[in-house]
């Protein structure tokens, strides 16, 4: 399978507490609820053929514990994709303190990740995809397991909450391979891994001045 990630942010990259005021207040986060009123028309379709795609989900705990606590919870709509992937795929949680997980059809991954993903991502076809959980995608791009990025990037500015890359982490050079805006001015990128980017040196500044 491949995986891929998929990360809704604001244009400063904050990805905290999008969908409510009560979803995510740590660190005394007062500003949740951002995403909703945007995310309309293409970001809808967009996002309703991702989950469609998905063969499994991969969650950091924090966010496999929001989203079993409203999409396991929640009766079946009838036409939502995204309820339906998530109540029929096979869920992976990574944690190490998580022992009895409330939603169906979910697998707590507490020992070796890497090699429980690298297994994973041997089966021979559909997606593996990691929805919310900052700390497990940047870890998974630390260990170059990542294979496709999509980002969905908000136009707001939040001004605090957790950000999805951190002041300092690794790098990585990145192809774009899909790019689209919506009416409503959210954008949407979708890229993938090449490797470490490549840095001017000074000597080839040198040589253009």
């Amino acid at each position: 399978m491949k995986l891929t990630t998929v990360t809704h942010v604001s244009v400063d990259g904050v990805m905290q507490g999008l969908g409510g005021p009560g979803e995510d207040r740590r660190g005394g986060f007062e500003r949740g609820g951002w995403a909703p009123p945007l995310f309309v028309d293409e970001a809808t379709a967009f996002l309703y053929r991702v989950f469609e795609r998905a063969e499994a989900f991969l969650f950091g705990r924090r966010t496999y514990e929001i989203f079993a606590g409203s999409w396991g919870t929640w009766p079946d709509p009838g036409d939502s994709p995204i309820w339906t992937a998530l109540n029929t795929r096979p869920k992976y949680v990574a944690s190490t303190t998580l022992t009895e997980p409330r939603w169906a059809n979910t697998t707590v991954v507490s020992g070796d990740l890497a090699a429980a993903i690298g297994e994973l991502k041997a089966k021979p076809s559909g997606e593996l995809q990691v929805h919310g959980s900052g700390n497990l995608i940047r870890w998974l791009l630390g260990k170059k397991l990542v294979d496709e990025i999509t980002l969905l990037t908000y136009p707001v500015i939040i001004g605090q909450g957790t950000r999805l890359f951190p002041d300092t982490g690794p790098d990585r050079a990145l192809d774009l391979v899909e790019s689209r805006v919506a009416s409503s001015g959210v954008t949407i990128q979708v890229y993938r891994p090449t490797g470490r980017p490549h840095y001017v040196t000074d000597t080839a500044t040198d040589q253009r001045g």
